[in-house]
């Protein structure tokens, strides 16, 4: 058999897929010590590895992923290391034994130690160089064929780890791959080119990325990659697809069939191992099998390649929001505005946002101090309800109160913390609320700080012109008065904030259709169709009391007397009667409008739910 780097100048090779996967598919709790196994249960691990050579594979990889002396020693093991290391390899020799006649080779598995490396963590990087040592050691020891690094978020630790390799056999085969996160960068920040290049220059035979997303950000990767080191082996191994829990169980949604078409793409793009990571099974390893051995169709082929490129032909930092994507797809879209918390405590905005969620809401967006009280940070709330419902938000961000230096560190706050979708409003001017003497000045006007963040922000730079390192990937929404007085003026400051860049807009409460059809047939005289999706504001009414209060005392708010009537002669029932208008509306502006802005009165977030309710009806 002829040495693992020579074969695969040759061409692409198949790996296996997801060893842990299997194993827990198999009965193993998730919890156990699967390393263990290559000692207490070998005939189990022999199994993972026939079914993936039944599959197809021509490479697999020992059940080591975790075996080294910090994590065996949460399990007891730390002192059997070698034994549990050396075990794993005669499994996996074994098991290719059963397939005479093919070219089977076993990359030693290697993961991350479990404990972070100075400078991010207290493990020096010498321990951690004797800790991938004494492993690695012993892998070489019983015969691999190569060492596979893989799941590595950190490149002083991967580094440490292929000196380890190098010092104990310099002609030992490396394949480092790392792992990103959604939005293509590690954990620590560093990009796919960053991480070619450091590997390469580390001295790693292959160079790769396994885990992540799933196939479609593999491919995106590793063409990245191969942009920066085009000399170099590539190793992908992806998930399949991003993991979902479904009634308690871990799930991910990647058929076969689409590794199949995967497995084409990235052979098409030059990558030499192709395999599979977490949730990946041998049906899947099959069907990139099958994929890989039918003869090539060149009419296919071009297909393949044209699809491909047309992904990959600009590259962003992150993948669109769903508010972004459902935008670009002209889908109707539903927002409920929520104020943030007095206090610090989140448990009633998480229960109305799944209150909202269960109802079919799209997203929530959060008002920045509205009226200009005191209340949480809101980019925290749009955090919480994110990580904690799974449900997609929109960051209500003023620009009064904030100088240039404020303005871009919190909008860079907020994309850390996964908050993309912004509304840029001039904001409630503070003597109006409970800080009438605090400061209201503003260096930029909304439809500046749209440029600042479209057309310098977006393409990651600052104000100044300075490098932020990544760009970043924000929508941005601005406010829209469709009943302004004066037409002229709101549609002219509409067109800067088009041309700065927006993405949608979000207006001012609506209460007959007429004002929406008269805006766009002003607008459509003098400058054509308005093609910016208005989602448009929808505040339902929940008394008497209440519309007087809004049509006479809320700027820009007009409410028909022909509603007024419905409302006073509705008594008890009138926030029934708020909601039935509310939906009637949004059914009559079917065509005219994107979305619906729902401003729900005193925290009624169930009168939004009826609403989208009656939606449905309609």
């Amino acid at each position: 058999m002829q040495p693992i780097l020579d074969r695969l100048a040759q061409g692409s090779l198949l790996a296996d897929g997801a060893m842990g996967t299997t194993l827990h598919a198999s009965g193993v709790p998730m919890d156990a010590c699967f390393d263990a196994l290559n000692l207490t249960d070998q005939a189990r691990v022999a199994e993972v590895h026939r079914s993936f050579l039944v599959a197809g594979a021509a490479l697999i990889e020992t059940n080591t992923f975790g075996a080294n002396r910090y994590k065996l020693r949460a399990h007891g093991l730390a002192d059997s290391v070698v034994a549990v290391n050396h075990a794993a390899v005669e499994i996996a020799r074994q098991a290719a034994s059963e397939f005479p006649g093919r070219d089977i080779y076993v990359a030693g598995a290697v993961g991350p130690l479990g404990i972070r490396i100075a400078p991010y963590g207290r493990l020096q990087p010498e321990q951690a160089f004797d800790a991938f040592h004494e492993q690695i050691a012993a892998l070489q020891a019983a015969g691999v064929d190569a060492i596979l690094l893989e799941t590595f978020t950190d490149l002083h630790e991967i580094e440490q780890a292929i000196q380890a390799a190098r010092s104990i056999d310099p002609k030992l085969p490396v394949i480092a791959s790392m792992t990103f996160t959604r939005d293509e960068r590690t954990i620590l920040g560093d990009s796919p080119q960053e991480v070619a290049d450091a590997l390469s220059q580390a001295g790693a035979d292959v160079i790769g990325v396994n885990c992540s997303a799933g196939p479609s950000q593999i491919a995106r990767i590793a063409r990245s990659m191969r942009s920066a080191q085009p000399d170099a082996f590539i190793s992908a191994m992806p998930n399949a697809g991003f993991p979902e829990s479904i009634n308690g169980r871990v799930m991910y949604p990647a058929t076969p069939e689409y590794f199949g078409e995967y497995a084409l793409s990235v052979r098409d793009l030059g990558v030499a191992i192709i395999g599979g990571c977490c949730g990946v099974l041998p049906e899947h390893i099959a069907a990139m099998r099958a994929a890989l051995d039918r003869p090539v169709d060149h009419a296919a082929h071009v297909r393949v390649i044209g699809h491909l490129a047309q992904q990959l032909v600009n590259i962003s930092a992150e993948q669109p929001t769903d508010l972004a994507r459902k935008l670009m797809t002209g889908q109707f879209i539903v927002t409920v505005e929520m104020p943030p918390p007095r206090g610090f405590a989140t448990e009633k905005a998480l229960a109305a946002a799944q209150l909202l969620h269960d109802a079919g809401v799209d997203t929530v967006d959060v008002s920045d101090s509205p009226r200009a009280r005191m209340r949480m940070s809101p980019w925290a709330v749009c955090h919480a309800i994110q990580t904690k419902i799974g449900m997609d938000t929109i960051l209500h961000f003023p620009t009064r109160g904030r100088n240039l230096l404020r303005v871009q560190g919190d909008l860079l706050a907020a994309h850390a913390l996964g908050v993309r979708n912004i509304f840029v409003v001039m904001g409630d001017p503070t003597n109006i609320g409970d800080y009438p003497d605090a400061h209201d000045t503003y260096d930029v006007v909304p439809s500046g700080l749209i440029k600042l963040i479209k057309k310098q922000l977006n393409t990651g730079l600052d104000q100044a012109g300075n490098s932020i390192g990544q760009p970043t990937t924000f929508s941005v929404g601005c406010a829209l008065n469709m009943g302004a007085p004066d037409l002229d003026q709101e549609i002219k400051t509409l067109q800067k904030k088009i041309q700065a860049g927006a993405d949608f807009a979000l207006t001012q409460s609506v209460y007959e259709p007429s004002v929406v059809e008269t805006f766009l047939s002003y607008y459509r005289r003098l400058h054509g169709d308005l093609k910016l999706p208005i989602l448009v504001g929808v505040l339902p009414l929940y008394g008497a009391r209440h519309a007087a209060f809004l049509h006479n005392e809320v700027p820009g708010i007009s409410i028909p007397d022909a509603v007024r009537s419905q409302i006073d002669a509705a008594g008890d029932v009138a926030p029934q009667v708020g909601v039935a208008l509310a939906a009637e509306l949004l059914h009559e502006l079917t065509g005219m409008v994107q979305g619906a802005y729902l401003i729900p009165p005193f925290g009624r977030y169930d009168m939004a739910a009826d609403i989208v309710d009656s939606l449905r009806i309609h």
